[in-house]
């Protein structure tokens, strides 16, 4: 039996505006709840030296950038400079990303997003990966925040990223061997999966709530992180 012309189009359109107003609404709850501050939950006492951190972001991705070496925790015992092109080890802070692997491995520039990337990173078919980036000291401006973590929002904060690697049979991080961006970078695999609702910038968010520190309710996007240090 034939489907009338009528009909068929009917359909489509009504497709694309659920599809219309389901954007919207994300668009709308996305700016609403990362408009919503979660609250600093403590500070550093005057006695304790704080830990220099720093929250970076390259316009639309956000990473967390700590101390490669401090007393609470020395970096490249988890992630050595020799994972790096580089290998340099004058570099005094290491950046951790999570986001999916696809759009990390496959996708270095806008310009060469495929659909299915897209596709299996919104909904939940993908796999992730960290990155983790070497650093000097961050400049801070308007993508670069510092934070001053106590001890014990330091040890949090690493627990967090720590438990976003995904370790082999010996407890080891599985470095994805022959990716990079550049001299100074490596990539990891990691745990949980990348959709619309946990972005590589709520896994950021979450690691700021986990601290401590300012943040929003939740975000998907880079900007309701700052928007809390403006």
């Amino acid at each position: 039996m034939k489907i009338p012309i009528k009909q068929v189009v009917k359909g489509v359109a009504w497709t694309g505006a659920v599809l219309v107003g389901a954007v919207v609404v994300y668009l709308a709850a996305s700016a609403a709840l990362s408009a919503v501050p979660v609250a600093a939950t403590s500070k550093a006492p005057a006695s304790e030296q704080p830990v220099e951190a720093y929250i970076l972001s390259n316009g639309v991705h956000t990473d967390l950038v700590v101390p490669v070496r401090s007393a609470y925790a020395d970096w490249t015992q988890l992630v050595p400079y020799a994972d790096t092109p580089a290998a340099d080890s004058t570099m005094q802070f290491v950046g951790f990303g999570w986001g999916d692997k696809g759009f990390y491995l496959d996708t270095p520039t806008w310009a060469e997003l495929k659909p299915s990337t897209a596709v299996k990173a919104m909904f939940w078919l993908g796999t992730t990966a960290m990155h983790t980036t070497f650093h000097h000291r961050p400049v801070e401006g308007p993508d670069c925040v510092r934070l001053q973590l106590s001890p014990v929002e330091y040890a949090r904060l690493v627990a967090f990223i720590k438990g976003s690697f995904d370790f082999d049979a010996q407890g080891r991080p599985q470095h994805i061997k022959g990716h990079s961006y550049g001299q100074h970078d490596a990539f990891y695999e990691a745990k949980r999966t990348y959709n619309l609702f946990y972005t590589c910038n709520t896994w950021a968010n979450n690691g700021l709530k986990a601290a401590g520190q300012k943040a929003a309710l939740w975000t998907p996007f880079d900007f309701g992180i700052f928007w809390q240090y403006r």
